[in-house]
């Protein structure tokens, strides 16, 4: 069985950015994941060993969070493999990676981008 899960606006304070500034005071970010995981009988038998375990998914984007990057992409594009490394049963993981209030120099609420692995 295929089934999708989804975390939606996980927030997080982190230091992503390509300015000076950026990587010392950091920003708001916001990381929305939607994953496709063929989980078998897990869901008639209540067994999460065979599905996703969404404490772990959590901890391993909040991991991702912490390690700096200049680009959201490479944010979201370690996110994607470090999910599908722990859980090989995610077919498709859909990762969007947001900064809000980002400094374009006028008012933007946020700038995203959504990588698929």
């Amino acid at each position: 069985m295929i089934v999708t899960i989804d975390l939606e606006n996980m927030e997080f304070h982190a230091n992503h950015g390509c300015y000076d500034t950026e990587k010392l005071v950091g920003n708001r970010f916001r990381v929305d994941l939607s994953l496709d995981a063929e989980i078998g009988d897990a869901a008639q038998y209540d067994d999460l060993s065979s599905s996703v375990n969404y404490v772990a998914v959590y901890e391993l984007v909040r991991a991702q969070m912490a390690v700096a990057s200049d680009i959201i992409e490479n944010v979201a594009w370690r996110i994607g493999e470090s999910v599908k490394e722990e859980f090989p049963q995610v077919k498709t993981c859909r990762v969007k990676v947001a900064k809000l209030a980002p400094p374009v120099g006028g008012k933007v609420e946020k700038i995203a981008v959504t990588i698929v692995k």
